[in-house]
């Protein structure tokens, strides 16, 4: 059993509480292909975790940056088969204060609004997104503007990652990271930082809970 107490919980969305990785791999895969990259796979294993307009950037230097961003988020608004929630999240979110957690994600605003209802989420109260921030993950920006929305400092708030560049982003704010094992290897996730590794959401329960205190969750340990 793993008990972890803090004050506040910052959940990734894809990866964490939702699972859209056909979605997201077919919307990167249909456009490196149309660009020309012979490893469309490559391109959408880098992609995850980060805002889109970053892969775009580092993958074509010289192009419109802008508008490919739009088009990718296009895509990927019209793309929710087979987008629903991950083992355990649903539940885990209904139990928690709803002045306590915030989603953090490298979607877009609008992205992530039609993924969690698309998924059947618990809305949030707070929600940070890639439009909201200058700087993405693996930055610490959307981890630390996610602590700061909830009144919580980063040092006693709870990261929920499935990503390295996630975890990162999260380790460096000063945040504990809890790693889930949807997407990365527990060697990737160790690697980034992570300091425990779990299943995933259904891993957990909320043990106790108030308003105005600290709540502890207790994970089980898997192998």
């Amino acid at each position: 059993m793993i008990p972890i107490q803090c004050r506040g919980l910052l959940f990734d969305l894809d990866g964490v509480l939702v699972d859209s990785t056909p979605a997201v791999a077919r919307a990167w895969a249909g456009w490196a292909r149309e660009h020309g990259f012979d490893e469309p796979d490559e391109v959408v294993k880098k992609a995850h975790g980060r805002p889109s307009i970053t892969t775009i950037r580092e993958l074509l230097p010289h192009t419109d940056h802008a508008a490919e961003d739009r088009e990718m988020e296009r895509r990927e608004i019209a793309d929710l088969e087979g987008v629903v929630p991950l083992p355990g999240a649903v539940e885990l979110l209904q139990a928690l204060p709803q002045q306590r957690w915030a989603i953090v994600t490298s979607c877009t605003r609008a992205l992530a609004h039609v993924r969690i209802g698309a998924a059947g989420l618990p809305k949030p109260r707070y929600l940070v997104t890639a439009t909201d921030v200058k700087h993405g993950k693996p930055n610490p920006e959307p981890y630390l503007k996610g602590a700061q929305i909830l009144g919580v400092p980063a040092a006693d708030c709870l990261v929920v990652e499935d990503a390295p560049a996630g975890v990162r982003a999260g380790k460096a704010a000063g945040a504990r990271v809890l790693g889930l094992r949807t997407t990365a290897s527990d060697a990737e996730l160790q690697q980034a930082g992570a300091n425990w590794i779990v299943d995933d959401c259904a891993e957990l329960f909320l043990k106790s809970s108030a308003a105005d205190k600290e709540f502890l969750l207790i994970g089980r340990r898997t192998k």
